[in-house]
């Protein structure tokens, strides 16, 4: 029996021609796709749609991939994540649903503090990858993936119910808003031009509500998915565009899309669900079946000038600097494991 590494030693590889997973949740079809309260801001700015998770998203805009991703890297970047789901969970047994559902301990977050965690069945699968924060106003907070939409709110729906039918005090609500996400090093200097919330007491995921660039209620939390500080603003869908308009005023900040997101949470090391891990994946190992070489993500990285991979091993074969093949369109390349990320990560901390 081979063991695969641990969810948070997924491998890197430097190969050749490795397609971008992304082109995995990619599709043509723009018929029956759920629209973000960007859509139309997305196509007068020259955004090419695609589907996505049952969205129709914008993938690039005028400049290229490679521009945008560098930007992202030197100044910041504004993406559209409006798909993901978001919801609140309240009441007194709230952070007990909550943590009969996730691996990590809720009950010790403090006040508008975030964590990443893990939706897990039965058999210590991953359902979903989810952050959860403890917010001020007495709800948690909630953000998980658009491609799990469906079964995440049914689970937690259906602990709701029950739990409920047990007389505990819980409740669940969806949150209609948009959701911006501002990347890049110079993220806190742009928002902090339409803030009166002083960023540097905001640290990496914490959260706080905010009136932005004239925008009442706003949840803003210090978090993203590319390496680089930044913030995601859950925002009232009627104030989206103007928001997004605001931002763009600013010469720091280009608009980006899913391949620029792609690329700049592969260098950073950042798993995408679905294929770095799934409900065969546990979040301590995998007993898993796989062959040597075993590839889940992978794409030319524009920081590095090289193609990059996430993917599993046996145990045996996982130290850094051990050579390997791996098959890429029926053509076996040398790689080469190394550790992650790729490029180091740039989370803003309190010193």
């Amino acid at each position: 029996m081979r063991q695969a590494v641990s969810m948070v030693a997924h491998l890197g590889f430097r190969l050749r021609a490795l397609p971008s997973a992304l082109s995995r949740s990619l599709s043509s079809a723009q018929d029956v796709l759920h629209r973000t309260p960007l859509y139309d801001f997305h196509l007068a700015h020259g955004g090419k749609m695609v589907a996505f998770a049952g969205w129709s998203l914008p993938v690039q805009y005028q400049d290229s991939h490679m521009d945008l991703h560098l930007h992202t890297r030197q100044h910041c970047s504004l993406f559209d994540v409006s798909h993901m789901l978001q919801t609140k969970i309240f009441g007194s047994d709230r952070v007990k649903l909550m943590e009969s559902l996730v691996v990590g301990d809720i009950a010790e977050l403090r006040p508008n503090q975030g964590t990443l965690s893990l939706f897990t069945n039965e058999a210590g699968g991953i359902l979903d990858d989810l952050i959860v924060t403890n917010t001020s106003e007495g709800y948690l907070y909630v953000v998980s993936n658009a491609g799990c939409w469906d079964k995440d709110l049914a689970l937690m729906q259906n602990k709701v119910r029950e739990l409920q039918n047990k007389g505990s005090d819980v409740g669940l609500e969806v949150v209609d808003n948009a959701l911006l996400a501002l990347q890049g090093p110079t993220a806190a200097q742009v928002l902090q031009a339409g803030v009166a919330h002083d960023l540097r007491k905001l640290p990496f995921m914490t959260s706080a509500v905010m009136e932005v660039f004239g925008v009442a209620g706003c949840r803003v939390t210090r978090c993203g998915y590319t390496g680089e500080d930044g913030m995601e603003i859950s925002v009232p869908a009627p104030g989206a565009v103007r928001l997004a308009t605001a931002f763009l005023e600013n010469p720091e900040v280009k608009l980006a899309g899913l391949a620029a997101r792609d690329s700049l949470r592969l260098e950073a090391g950042l798993c995408l669900y679905g294929n770095d891990i799934d409900e065969h994946t546990t979040p301590v190992e995998g007993s898993l079946s796989w062959t040597l070489g075993t590839v889940t993500s992978g794409c030319p990285s524009p920081c590095l000038k090289k193609n990059v991979a996430m993917g599993y091993v046996p145990l045996e074969y996982s130290r850094p600097g051990t050579p390997l093949l791996v098959e890429v369109r029926r053509k076996q390349q040398m790689a080469v494991v190394s550790k992650m990320p790729f490029v180091p990560t740039n989370y803003y901390t309190l010193k």
